[in-house]
């Protein structure tokens, strides 16, 4: 296997190197970013219930108005498939142009829209919404690059021992951005209700959603452009990753000059040595090519398919919870709230559960992964997900009859949790790791990018198919209902435990000994120790 005496100097010292100041710089610089994903993506989701009564109200009508099914849909999901094609763009184009030159660019591209989208103005209800979605489908393409650019410059920065817990901090920040989107949506709404009172629908329909009821969402979405803001100057003053600038750019010299900075130590830059290393026939292959196929097919389609499964499952539980929460009758029936009351009940509810389900299960990866590895972690977690799901699902008429709603929410917090302690940490963390520094970004953003294929499944799948076979939702045919729903997510969770068998454990490895990098260098053909790692051979922990 790789020594630290036969890799590059640089790489040897940032893989050894103590856990210092940088790595906490890159952690918040990396994890604002995904704070800010994360606020972006899921505000849209307190908000839809306050735009169907602002712009579909019938007044004629017992119930408030409702975004349309289409509707509803596009702006819920519009942003997930900007965020696929910017996973896969991005992810691309970080490993042609380097990480940190197209991370300003993503950033950027996330203020401006989370800007634009509050500044959805049109004539009719229709123009305002495909406003909306345009801007929703740019800010999300501005997030996807930001998924295998944060993992990546991540991955690159840490040293080897404790890699997986500074990566699962980055991801980290995404519990912590759904929590902010609460806490801004029951500032606001509280502000708002208390400076412009209101009665109930059923009271007097035109009254109960006050006209200065639209600033409410356009103020939440717009807010979500300060902590890009806040960290942009920050991006750019981070070196790019010694790892590029040395294995994919050749400039042994430049990151050394970097990293000398960085570690605040003297590195020798080694030239000729990395020439050697990246002039080997194994250290050209690429994406398409039958040797990248031999080596790392499997992973990629681990990693891939792992994270479709478990993005199925989280998106479809996290886009609809507050239908959840109406349908164990946590959060009153629409007509008796006000607009106002209805946003602030919702966002009480999801601060709720992030603060319970969500942040914790984040940080239980980030203490736990460098101990236990990614393998076991994400094992348990789709294991607990399958057992839980069927919990909710099996007695599913008992936690809908009266006095039970504690015991259902407590139940879906924990779905929650070994989600975020479990595969939607890890799958986010080994795909930054195994894949050789030339595709290390593109891969990424290939996993990735298959997960949010699975959000956009579970978003718009869910919707759908959770509807009472009886009496579907305005608008919606008849579905499968919430019961069988469950079921089928169960289904996909246990799917994403065979499947887990394909990732392989990097736990305490360098990245080089992962990908198969510096053996190749070695063997000059790789065809010994250069093969990258099998998945049986370092599965368990």
């Amino acid at each position: 296997m790789a020594r630290g005496g036969d890799n590059l100097h640089v790489l040897s010292a940032l893989d050894a190197a103590k856990t210092q100041w940088y790595h906490f710089t890159a952690i918040i610089v990396a994890g604002m970013g995904f704070f800010t994903d994360a606020y972006d993506l899921f505000c849209i989701s307190l908000v839809t219930k306050l735009l169907g009564r602002i712009y579909y109200t019938d007044l004629n009508k017992p119930d408030p108005g409702s975004l349309p099914p289409n509707v509803a849909a596009a702006v819920n999901g519009v942003a997930f498939c900007g965020t696929l094609a910017g996973q896969l763009f991005f992810g691309w184009l970080g490993d042609k142009l380097g990480r940190k030159s197209v991370y300003g660019m993503t950033l950027m591209l996330m203020v401006l829209c989370s800007i634009a989208s509050g500044l959805s103005f049109g004539h009719t209800p229709t123009g305002v919404m495909a406003t909306l979605c345009f801007f929703r489908f740019w800010l999300g393409f501005g997030i996807g690059g930001d998924y295998p650019l944060s993992a990546t410059i991540m991955s690159e920065y840490a040293n080897k021992k404790t890699r997986g817990a500074f990566i699962a901090a980055v991801f980290a920040m995404q519990g912590f951005g759904i929590l902010a989107g609460g806490i801004v949506t029951l500032i606001i709404s509280s502000a708002f209700r208390a400076g412009f009172p209101a009665p109930s629908y059923q009271s007097n329909p035109s009254a109960s959603t006050v006209p200065q009821a639209d600033f409410v969402w356009r103020i939440i979405l717009m807010l979500g452009a300060l902590p890009a803001l806040l960290t942009y100057y920050w991006r750019m003053k981070m070196p790019e990753t010694a790892r590029y600038t040395a294995l994919v750019a050749k400039n042994a010299k430049q990151a050394a000059a970097d990293m000398s900075k960085v570690l605040q130590t003297e590195i020798v830059d080694e030239q000729e040595k990395l020439d050697e290393m990246v002039t080997s026939s194994g250290n050209s292959f690429g994406l398409f090519s039958r040797e990248f196929a031999r080596r790392h097919g499997l992973h990629l389609l681990g990693t891939a398919s792992t994270w479709f499964l478990l993005d199925i499952a989280f998106y479809s539980q996290n886009l609809f919870q507050k239908d959840i929460f109406t349908s164990i009758n946590w959060i009153p029936k629409a007509k008796t709230m006000s607009a106002l009351e209805e946003v602030f009940r919702i966002s009480r509810a999801q601060t709720l559960i992030a603060l319970c389900g969500t942040v914790p299960g984040y940080w239980f990866t980030v203490a736990l992964i460098d101990v236990v590895g990614r393998f076991a972690i994400q094992l348990l977690g789709f294991f607990m997900m399958t057992v839980f799901m069927l919990g909710l699902a099996v007695p599913y008429h008992h936690w809908t009859t009266p006095g039970n709603h504690i015991g259902f929410v407590v139940m879906y917090a924990f779905t929650f949790f070994f989600a975020n302690f479990g595969p939607n940490s890890t799958t986010f963390i080994v795909p930054a790791e195994i894949f050789p520094a030339r595709l290390r970004s593109t891969c990424h953003g290939i996993s990735a990018a298959a997960g949010k294929a699975g959000a956009i499944i579970g978003a718009f799948g869910f919707l759908y198919a959770a509807q009472d076979k009886h009496k579907p939702e305005t608008g919606y045919k008849p579905g499968i209902g919430v019961r069988n729903s469950l079921f089928v997510l169960a289904g996909v969770n246990m799917l994403g435990f065979i499947l887990t068998f394909l990732v392989p454990e990097s736990k305490g490895k360098s990245l080089e000994e992962m990908s198969g990098e510096a053996e190749d260098a070695e063997e000059g053909t790789g065809a010994g120790a250069g093969r990258a790692v099998r998945p049986s051979e370092t599965q368990m922990v």
